[in-house]
C-alpha cells in the first residue's frame, strides 16, 4: 500500500512539475525536480516489489528494505523537490536541504542492499 501511495503521489507531483511548475522554473530547477519525480517512481516499484517478494521470501530483511526505500524517497526526492523550488517557496536560506540528498540516495543504496540480504538468505536457507 505505501508503494502504491508513494506511486500514486510521484505521478501527482509529476505532473504538477510538467504543468505548473514550467512557468516558474528555470530548465536547471525543472531537471532536479524530474530527477526526485523519476527516483521516486523507481522505489516506489522497490517498495510494491518488497511487498510482493516477503509474500514469497519472509524475510525481514526485505521488508526493511521497503521502508528504507521510503526514507530514501522522502530525503533524496523530496529534498530535491524542495532545491528546485525553495526560490518559489521562499527557502532560499534553508542550507540543511543540500546534504539531506546525499543521505537519501544512502538509504536507496540500504534498501537495495537488504533486499540482496533477504533474497541471499533465502537461496542459503535452501540448499
Amino acid at each position: 500500500m505505501v508503494g502504491a501511495l508513494a506511486a500514486l503521489l510521484a505521478v501527482v507531483i509529476g505532473a504538477f512539475g510538467a504543468h505548473g511548475l514550467k512557468a516558474v522554473l528555470d530548465p536547471a530547477q525543472l531537471n532536479t525536480f524530474e530527477i526526485g519525480v523519476r527516483y521516486q517512481f523507481y522505489h516506489s516499484i522497490a517498495m510494491l516489489v518488497a511487498g510482493i517478494l516477503y509474500f514469497h521470501i519472509p524475510e525481514k530483511s526485505i521488508i526493511t528494505g521497503g521502508w528504507f526505500f521510503l526514507v530514501g524517497i522522502l530525503l533524496f526526492s523530496g529534498s530535491l523537490y524542495l532545491l528546485a523550488c525553495r526560490e518559489v517557496l521562499g527557502i532560499s536560506s534553508w542550507t540543511f536541504l543540500g546534504p539531506l540528498t546525499p543521505i537519501g540516495g544512502v538509504f536507496f543504496i540500504l534498501g537495495w542492499g537488504m533486499m540482496v540480504l533477504g533474497i541471499g538468505r533465502s537461496n542459503f536457507q535452501k540448499h
